[in-house]
């Protein structure tokens, strides 16, 4: 009997190329890859649902399903992390030396809903006392080319988000002092982000947080927090056909993980060896698949969701991941 042929969407990602190269094969399934940028990805799938498979923003899979899209159910394979408020750009003459000096400031930001956003705004009031309303926003994505467009999102309440006009975009408005600092910051080529400066060797731009790895390393040493961003979604339709395919695709993204981790050890054991980096270098990975393994920063991300005004309802975890792989 044929495998099941199917079509997948996926970013470049060591933990995902090995599916996207055919090294790792899920059982009984022929994978049609496609590797497509994510801000890109997430906007065609949402918009024309073009792939059965796919890497999908955990944010926007909360808004779609909170309101009633249920053409995808999510697998519990996180394939990104990143202390994402460590990324905050801020202009060098605007007096913002610290998170709390965001409060008034013009403030860009790709696109409100996307996980790094949310993530970030999270961060900002817990740790630091700033609210989403403290700040002003300046979004570069358009309605016809963004999640938002797709999920017909609206500012939440006492939260002002201004369109940044279409022959603008974030870097430009960096670099003109038109906005005092910016959440994130993407300029990879692709279908829905414009921005091209290379603002980190921008002389009046700088990291907000001097030392992004000793506040990625504070933060999570105090919250045992490590954000998680993009998951996988299966087409409904095809998973209630097919169940099995939900099982099956989870041991072959934690497969494609674990090579790439153990090319991560042998790369760091060498130098470790060397004496080019110290043991730390071999601990164990921090990016384990799974709900059980999960459950505090997929509690949190949920929270932030409602608190923030993106869900209207607080989903459950059982709402999100396919039931198979909830013991997982």
């Amino acid at each position: 009997m044929a495998d099941l042929s199917v079509s997948i969407a996926l970013s470049a990602n060591p933990r995902t190329t090995p599916l996207l190269r055919n090294e790792v094969k899920p059982d009984g399934i022929e994978l049609r890859c496609s590797t497509v940028h994510p801000s890109e990805l997430f906007w065609r799938q949402l918009k024309f649902a073009e792939f059965d498979i796919s890497e999908m923003s955990l944010s926007t899979y909360l808004i779609a399903r909170a309101n009633g899209d249920d053409r995808w159910i999510a697998l519990p394979v996180f394939p990104t992390r990143y202390f994402f408020h460590t990324w905050i750009l801020a202009r060098r003459d605007r007096g913002i030396e610290h998170p709390r000096d965001l409060v008034g400031k013009r403030v860009g930001v790709p696109e409100y809903q996307q996980t790094a956003a949310l993530w970030i705004r999270g961060v900002l009031e817990d740790e630091f006392g700033v609210r989403p309303r403290d700040m002003h926003f300046w979004m570069e994505r358009p309605p016809e080319k963004s999640h938002g467009g797709a999920t017909n999102f609206r500012a939440p309440e006492g939260v002002t988000i201004d369109q940044i006009p279409a022959d603008s975009d974030i870097g430009q408005m960096m670099a003109s002092g038109a906005l005092d600092a910016t959440l994130l910051y993407v300029r990879d080529r692709n279908l829905v982000d414009r921005s091209r400066i290379d603002l980190d060797q921008h002389p009046m731009v700088k990291y907000l947080f001097p030392d992004p790895v000793a506040e990625g390393v504070r933060y999570y040493r105090k919250t045992g927090v490590f954000p998680v961003n993009h998951t996988i979604v299966v087409r409904r339709a095809l998973l209630e056909k097919n169940p099995w395919i939900a099982i099956n695709m989870f041991k072959a993204f934690q497969e494609a993980s674990e090579r790439a981790e153990q090319i991560r050890l042998e790369y760091a054991k060498y130098h470790v060896d060397a004496g080019l980096v110290d043991q730390s270098a071999l601990r164990v990975s921090l990016c384990d698949y799974g709900v059980a393994a999960n459950k505090g920063v997929l509690e949190k991300l949920l929270s932030y969701s409602l608190g923030q005004g993106l869900t209207p309802r607080r989903l459950t975890l059982e709402e999100m991941f396919a039931e198979s792989t909830l013991g997982l």
